[in-house]
């Protein structure tokens, strides 16, 4: 039994290994249209304004937004190792298409079908995480996992390097390649939990679409985990996709260094983030069942005086300073959210929660996005963006505070 414990244990990390690179791909394959605006706009002319690009950026985020809910409710009902591996590949392939696109419409399409097949991964993803690590490791876990995100959002950066010296269109060619190659390695490797890790029965097979609603949305700690998912996340889009367009024009920058500084910063902070703040969460929780709770709402907190710091900085190198205090505030927020849904939500339910989740809060963060690029054009400094965000992020710090998690027996009674 002890040999059996061991290989159980060394397989769930196996699993997070596994999914690693897929994480890190997932957010390189989105990143990098935002790190490469100005060679998309010079070698596609149908892109009138910002505005435009900004809904270029969007539409990705409002197709995935929408989707995000049936792509949990088919990791729930049905099978989570497949939908993520098909999640991969259909993604994979569209971003290989991207490169091949000659018009701005084409461009619209291609990044509206890969908000489609990637709005199927992270729900999926993370509730098989979940059900392998049950215990003290799940946000330890979790932030391994979304440390291969802020990788990917990273390397995303390096998209500008590859315009100036190559082609954009090589960007999304080569990547796109790599992700279905990867789909295969999946499909030979990668196992969905045993029965006793997940608690998964046969159970699943009957989940309906109305059966999770009632679970989930007759819970007011989950709509308060909802809205706290969805403040924070306004910031987290407006860093994303127009941070490089700030840095370039405060600092007279270029578009790789612009892209890379912008990507490379706060997401190596973010990678530090997440796994710092997995071990303090999980740490925290054998003293309070509010640990990662707490650890959360505290990552959070670090980001308003970040967001206030970027917005009026004097200079380079003090916005990178407050780059990397947000980026360290994001990693203990964004390493949390699926253990803390483990605490309000039945194992059969978790995917489709986080994927309704995905829906609100990138719904709003595309509607930021396009904002953003209506007050550029308008010439509305960004800096207004920055106070904005750093006042939601502050009313979400106290919000979390009011959810009442629950231990796995109360769960399974309900």
């Amino acid at each position: 039994m002890n040999g059996a414990t061991s290989k159980v244990s060394t397989y769930a990390w196996a699993v997070v290994a596994l999914l690693w690179p897929v994480a890190l791909l997932n957010y390189l394959d989105r990143q990098m249209v935002a790190t490469i605006r100005a060679s998309i706009r010079a070698d596609l002319p149908g892109i009138a304004n910002d505005q435009q690009f900004g809904t270029l950026m969007a539409v990705f985020m409002w197709v995935y937004a929408f989707l995000s809910p049936l792509g949990g409710f088919v990791a729930d009902k049905f099978n989570r190792r497949w939908t993520v591996i098909g999640s991969l590949g259909v993604w994979s392939a569209v971003t290989w298409a991207t490169g091949h696109a000659t018009t701005y419409s084409q461009m619209l399409c291609f990044r509206g079908l890969m908000g489609i097949s990637e709005a199927f991964y992270i729900p999926a993803a993370l509730a098989l995480i979940a059900d392998f690590h049950t215990g003290n490791t799940r946000a330890r876990a979790v932030g391994v996992h979304q440390s291969g995100i802020y990788a990917g959002l990273a390397l995303g950066g390096i998209g500008g390097y590859i315009a100036q010296t190559s082609s954009w269109r090589n960007c999304f060619t080569w990547f796109g390649a790599v992700g279905v190659i990867y789909s295969i390695v999946l499909m030979l490797a990668l196992r969905d939990a045993p029965v006793a890790a997940g608690e998964v029965s046969a159970k699943n097979k009957s989940v309906t679409v109305g059966e999770t609603l009632r679970a989930l949305w007759l819970q007011p700690a989950f709509w308060v985990l909802v809205i706290y998912f969805t403040l924070p996340a306004i910031a987290g889009w407006v860093t994303k996709n127009w941070l490089p367009t700030y840095l370039a024009d405060t600092f007279h920058l270029q578009e790789g260094p612009a892209g890379l500084s912008a990507t490379g910063y706060i997401q190596m902070a973010s990678f530090a983030g997440v796994l710092l703040g997995g071990v303090v969460a999980d740490g925290w929780m054998r003293a309070t069942p509010r640990g990662r709770i707490y650890a959360s709402s505290a990552g959070v907190l670090l980001m308003v005086p970040a967001l206030l710091g970027m917005a009026w900085a004097w200079s380079l190198g003090a916005a990178i300073v407050f780059m990397v205090l947000f980026g360290i505030g994001w990693g203990f927020f964004d390493c949390n959210n699926m253990p803390i849904l483990c605490q309000i939500a039945r194992p059969e339910h978790r995917a489709t929660g986080y994927g309704f989740m995905n829906f609100v809060s990138i719904s709003v963060g595309a509607g930021a996005t396009v904002l953003l690029g209506w007050m550029r054009d308008h010439g509305i400094k960004f800096s207004v963006a920055f106070a904005g965000s750093a006042a939601v992020a502050l009313l979400s710090a106290g919000l979390i505070l009011l959810v009442r998690p629950r231990s796995e027996a109360e769960l399974a009674r309900r």
